[in-house]
């Protein structure tokens, strides 16, 4: 059986339709009435927007119910559906905290009930029922005030047991008004060895080059492919992974059809620049990551060996996989034992 890391998931995102769905039928009617059956809340939640400000938008309806009693619901439906039908060795999580915090609290109260949240999603996504490694990577959000995206920063400082690195979200192309409190934000991050990736070059109107000295690692990133193959060496240099999630730029109206992908795959393959598949939203687009793979093989975006080499950098860029060798290696080396003793599980 192949195993799998995933590197970027949102946990909103994650949520697919039918458990959220659930959840409402039992504890929030409202949000049911609008819709005649489960049909047509499917319809609404996983189909295309027009733009990724309009896809945001949906973040909201399922942060608006995740909440320090409620996340271990949705966790442990996230962790049993990666584990079963996603073979995910590894799985990264990534959300704003302060988001999931009761919002009749004042932003200081808020600001303090993060930890919490930080520790309900640490200990309700270890399951030794599922077995996956799992970390999480905090996203300070462009609609937030400093204060509040520095406390984010300060967390992923304070929790390493929990925490493998920052982001940024909330829509690329809110970043340009506030450049430098972000790279401030950024260069304190890594001074304190907290891993860092970003929201970036995503659309075009989020495409910021000050930023991209601090990533370790470039959430999206497919307008540099696109827009800007010049910075490719500069990303090459550096060891910058693209987590690139296909599904997500149709859903968005950011690409019109997946042969535009070709040319982001083509370009970073010639540079040298690694490329990690994604889901981004799983739930949002109601597909598991073994059909972005194959959604690119099909479509011959990429052949089986480059499907291979992304798949290892998964593994390589991953900020909390504590192996030096991703899980085909350590069965190849199990396999090599052939013909000596074999040790069952107990």
């Amino acid at each position: 059986m192949a195993l799998y890391a995933e590197l970027h998931r949102h946990l909103g995102g994650s949520v697919v339709p039918r458990v959220l769905w659930r959840f409402f039928q039992r504890n929030r009617t409202d949000l049911t009435s609008q819709f005649g059956q489960y049909e047509e809340f499917e319809d609404f939640y996983t189909r295309p927007r027009n733009s990724l400000a309009e896809y945001l938008e949906l973040h909201t309806l399922v942060e608006s119910v995740q909440n320090n009693e409620t996340l271990p619901y949705f966790i442990y439906r996230l962790m049993r559906g990666a584990y079963i039908f996603e073979n995910l060795a590894y799985l990264e999580l990534r959300y704003t905290p302060y988001f999931r915090t009761p919002e009749d609290l004042s932003q200081t109260q808020r600001i303090d009930h993060m930890a919490q949240i930080v520790q309900t999603v640490g200990q309700a996504s270890r399951l030794q029922e599922y077995p996956i490694i799992t970390s999480q990577i905090l996203c300070m959000h462009s609609r937030l005030p400093y204060e509040v995206n520095r406390a984010i920063v300060d967390l992923a400082i304070q929790m390493p047991e929990y925490i493998c690195g920052i982001d940024v979200a909330g829509g690329d192309s809110l970043y340009g008004d506030r450049l430098e409190e972000f790279v401030s934000l950024y260069a304190f991050a890594r001074a304190h060895n907290v891993k860092t990736t970003g929201h970036l070059y995503e659309t075009v109107q989020g495409c910021h080059p000050e930023l991209l000295p601090y990533l370790m690692r470039i959430g999206h990133g497919i307008q540099i492919p696109l827009q800007f193959p010049e910075l490719l060496p500069a990303i090459a240099d550096r060891k910058q992974c693209l987590e690139v999630c296909p599904t997500t730029y149709f859903k968005t109206g950011t690409l019109s059809e997946i042969q535009q992908l070709k040319v982001v795959f083509d370009r970073c393959f010639d540079a040298g620049v690694d490329i990690a598949i994604c889901t981004d939203n799983a739930g949002l687009h109601n597909v598991r990551l073994p059909f972005e793979y194959e959604n690119l093989l099909t479509h011959d975006i990429i052949d089986f060996e480059q499907l291979r080499t992304c798949q290892v950098n998964a593994f390589r860029h991953a900020f909390a996989w504590p192996l030096n060798q991703e899980p085909s290696s350590i069965l190849q080396s199990a396999l090599r034992t052939e013909g000596k003793p074999v040790v069952p599980i107990s």
